[in-house]
């Protein structure tokens, strides 16, 4: 008992005011390094393959494409990233003749981008670019055993650089054509490259004649993106297509080494998960150099990434706000950024005010404790915020949230036939905890179990339209927005949001299918009318007329945490409603995006970033040659329309103008009538920042704003110690309360022992 009171006291006198509840390396300390958490692990990172928010989070700092977009000025605007200067574009007639700038549309067959890059961009240190004494390549004819130890990138003693060159990144324009990678863009790209639809085939022919072997990309020419000299290459479209820019200011027009593709080629790399899509080779400013995605992610500086600086110039304001302080310094400016996994927002939330983490958004459960709004409607961080020198940060996000119906399904869809090439979705026997679907051969929204087919003759397009129409009333998005997101956000009329054109304000921009125009403000329409419609559709009270069933509607969401479970409850009272039962299959996003790939869900929850700011990167959601199922494109919902087709082909390569709006109106009438989503709504986003946290300004356009960040680490080193001190005198006093027990036993032991 002596020792255990004295090994107490040592360890409380041995205290020395450090942090105990640190949860990093005591090594980092007064380094500048981003703290910040994830929740999802990233499915790819292979640049012709990611296309979620998630994956570009990693993905956009790693890999450098010709283009991006200005940090700071608004509205957003292109500037030269791997380029020297925007790309020249020349107009083509069918004969490959020049035309003049100004030619009209359908005079244009072609378009030619010429695109100049900077001389001296190098890739990240890695063991594919390895040369042994002899300057040949280390690591590109491994056998087994040679790999008997490796179990990361990290684990080859030597690695190498070299320079980007122009062939790199027609390399990967290759790629979105390559037969096994499956890019979600090859569909949409095929339609304007020059040559690209063909290419596929061809890749595909050489693959199949030559199975187990690497296909070299480099072999195979393509029309479409070819090299002019070591720095500058050309990529050719159809017709004028300006909006084509923007794409070279995504990862999928990055450079890819070909040493990169025949290094993860080699046997035995995937089984150690050794793949491009666990280990990216860039040109960018960081680095990918720990991939551990159940407990931490970690980019670090590419050593060999110059020739970029700060931003010089700003919006008005910016200079005032010391966005400009680092104007004209090399970038990046900090020098790691570490993800750890976060699943809940609580844990996520006390960490930031705990200054382990340097921004944060605002969970429903924190906004309260976060931010105040007064009478004028103006939003700012609470006193308690202001004493720890939190600030907050706005944006209008150009983003929608939706509910997707799936066109193919038989209840709640509008095709009775399935897409060329596309088998009708079947049930699935996958049985985990986390699915709730059917039991095999019962179909979604048939609860009687009845054929595990398609029953083509109950499927009515116009049946199903007012089905889809009443759930569209039913389900209060203001509401949704007031309870879970605290009014930050407004509903959405169609798939475009504010700020991008063809958004309408007033009465001219609402949805006449679910709202009422009065007062000046959308109304939704009462609940008999949904009821109406209902019944219409052939499910009075809920019921199917002719089985007497209640209508079972399957929700697919990746709403798999504890904090998700009044969301999804409140939707369940939105279907009860019209007496109609909601089941939700709660799943992870991985798995969740191989069922909406497979078509097999009836209604999903689902969201889109615009990748630029163009009304048709949101109105192409709905084009029919863009399905997720049989097409590999981004229309999840599978929806088909010729008429919206065709007014998309026309609208798609227009400059804005009256006439595009007018079109544009068209089709947002169509997509009204037919609701194919429950439109959902358009989000604000807020991100609180700490005092250290500097050069923070939200860009919804740019996906590579890490490298602009700055930190001041021995301020935060300060105020986390400041922060964190550990309560020594509940400890002391529980040493005390042992040790005196611990006398008082020995007294009474002692005074036993005397009396015998």
């Amino acid at each position: 008992m002596k020792r255990l009171s004295c090994l107490l006291l040592l360890l409380l006198a041995a205290c020395d005011g450090g942090l105990w509840n640190n949860p990093y390396p005591a090594a980092d300390k007064g380094r500048p390094i981003f703290y910040t958490a994830f929740t999802e692990r990233p499915k790819h990172l292979d640049p012709a393959q990611a296309y979620s928010e998630n994956e570009y989070v990693f993905l956009a700092q790693i890999y450098r494409p010709p283009l991006q977009y200005h940090y700071l000025k608004r509205p957003y605007s292109l500037v030269p990233q791997a380029a020297v200067s925007l790309p020249a574009v020349r107009y083509l007639d069918k004969d490959n003749r020049p035309l003049p700038d100004d030619a009209p549309a359908e005079k244009v067959a072609y378009s030619e981008y010429e695109i100049q890059l900077r001389p001296g961009q190098r890739y990240q240190p890695h063991p594919a670019f390895a040369r042994d004494a002899q300057g040949r390549p280390e690591y590109l004819a491994l056998k087994p055993g040679d790999l008997h130890d490796i179990r990361a990138l990290s684990d080859f003693p030597h690695s190498g650089t070299r320079e980007a060159r122009a062939a790199d990144y027609v390399y990967q324009i290759k790629r979105l054509a390559h037969p096994s990678i499956h890019s979600p863009i090859a569909g949409l790209m095929a339609e304007y490259v020059v040559g690209l639809k063909g290419y596929a085939d061809t890749l595909k022919q050489a693959q199949k004649a030559q199975p187990g072997t690497f296909l070299d990309l480099d072999d195979y020419p393509l029309e479409g993106a070819q090299t002019a000299d070591e720095y500058t290459y050309r990529i050719k479209v159809y017709g004028k297509y300006p909006q084509f820019a923007y794409w070279l200011a995504m990862p999928f027009f990055a450079p890819m080494p070909v040493e990169a593709e025949r290094f993860y080629a080699q046997p035995g790399m995937r089984e150690r998960n050794i793949t491009l899509d666990w280990w990216p080779v860039g040109s960018g400013p960081y680095y990918l150099s720990e991939n551990n995605p159940n407990q931490r992610m970690v980019l670090s500086r590419n050593p060999n990434f110059s020739g970029e600086n700060y931003p010089a110039e700003g919006e008005p304001g910016d200079k005032e706000a010391g966005l400009l302080a680092d104007a004209g310094k090399p970038l990046p400016l900090i020098d790691k950024v570490v993800f750890s996994l976060e699943k809940e927002t609580i844990p996520y939330w006390n960490k930031f005010l705990q200054g382990y983490y340097d921004a944060s958004g605002i969970s429903s459960d924190s906004f309260d404790q976060a931010v105040q709004v007064n009478v004028t409607g103006e939003t700012n961080v609470t006193d308690e915020m202001k004493e720890q020198g939190i600030t907050l940060s706005t944006s209008v996000a150009t983003s929608t949230m939706y509910m997707g119906f799936n066109w193919l399904d038989p209840v709640v869809g509008g095709s009775c036939a399935s897409p060329a090439g596309a088998p009708p979705p079947q049930p699935s026997d996958e049985t985990t905890s986390h699915s709730t679907r059917p039991a095999s051969g019962q179909v979604a929204g048939y609860p009687d179990g009845r054929g595990g087919k398609r029953n083509e003759s109950s499927c009515n397009p116009e049946r199903a339209s007012k089905l889809r129409r009443a759930i569209s009333i039913a389900i209060d998005f203001e509401e949704f927005i007031s309870i879970f997101a605290n009014g930050r956000g407004i509903a959405a009329q169609s798939p475009i949001p504010p700020g991008i054109f063809g958004y309408l304000e007033g009465e001219a921009g609402i949805n006449p299918y679910v709202y009422d125009w009065v007062n000046g403000a959308p109304v939704r329409k009462p609940i008999e009318t949904a009821k109406k419609l209902l019944a219409e559709a052939g499910y009075p009270g809920g019921l199917d007329e002719k089985t007497r069933q209640p209508l079972v509607i399957y929700l697919d969401t990746t709403a798999t945490g504890v904090g998700n479970k009044s969301r999804l409850d409140w939707l369940r009272k939105q279907f009860d409603k019209l007496n109609l039962q909601l089941v939700a299959r709660s799943t992870d996003y991985n798995r969740f995006q191989d069922k909406v790939r497979r078509g097999d869900t009836q209604l999903f929850y689902f969201g889109w970033n615009a990748d630029y700011p163009d009304p048709e990167n949101f109105l192409f959601l709905l084009h029919g040659p863009q399905a997720k199922v049989g097409k590999g494109g981004e229309n999840a919902a599978n929806y088909s329309n010729p008429e919206y087709d065709r007014l998309f082909e026309q609208m798609k390569n227009m400059p804005n103008s009256a006439a595009r709006q007018k079109i544009i109106d068209d089709m947002l009438e169509i997509l009204r009538r037919d609701s194919p989503w429950l439109w959902g709504h358009h989000p604000r986003d807020y991100v609180l920042r700490h005092g250290w946290l500097h050069n923070s300004k939200p860009n919804k356009m740019a996906n590579n704003n890490l490298k602009y960040l700055r930190i001041e680490a021995e301020q935060r080193d300060e105020l986390r110690r400041k922060w964190n001190q550990p309560a020594l005198l509940p400890l002391w006093l529980a040493g005390m309360a042992v040790a005196a027990f611990g006398w008082w036993m020995w007294r009474a032991l002692r005074r036993r022992e005397e009396a015998r």
